[in-house]
């Protein structure tokens, strides 16, 4: 078992840049394949970026790629998505996810996939 903690959210305008961090318990974190999804109102949940067990592999959907970047360290069993020029339409609550076992590309993007999910944190990217 698992719990995932977010934290770095807040509020940013448009074009800035923000690190969020998510920490988790347990003594095996480097079992655990880590995502990042996002929950805008009125939409669907929706996946942002996927991290292997070791950090060496990263996984993005199109529209970060290129302006966000997920890292991990299994030493202080925390992952991490930094976001750059961030837009308004990427206002949302962001979770943090792990799934037992390795990121499988056919899967990585389904919700339920993970087993464990954080609480959220809220960014908002003002206009």
């Amino acid at each position: 078992q698992v719990q995932l903690v977010e934290s770095g959210g807040g509020l940013v305008q448009a074009g800035g840049s923000l690190r969020l961090s998510c920490a988790a318990s347990g003594r095996t974190f480097n079992a655990y394949g880590l995502a990042w999804f996002r929950h805008a109102p009125g939409k669907e949940r929706e996946f942002v970026a996927a991290i292997s067990r070791s950090g060496l592999s990263t996984w993005y959907t199109d529209s970060v790629k290129d302006r966000f970047t997920s890292s991990r360290d299994n030493a202080k069993n925390t992952v991490y998505l930094h976001m750059n020029s961030l837009k308004p339409e990427e206002t949302a609550v962001y979770y943090c996810a792990a799934k037992n076992g390795p990121i499988q590309i056919p899967t990585m993007k389904q919700t339920p996939t993970y087993n464990y999910w954080g609480q959220g944190t809220q960014v908002t990217v003002s206009s």
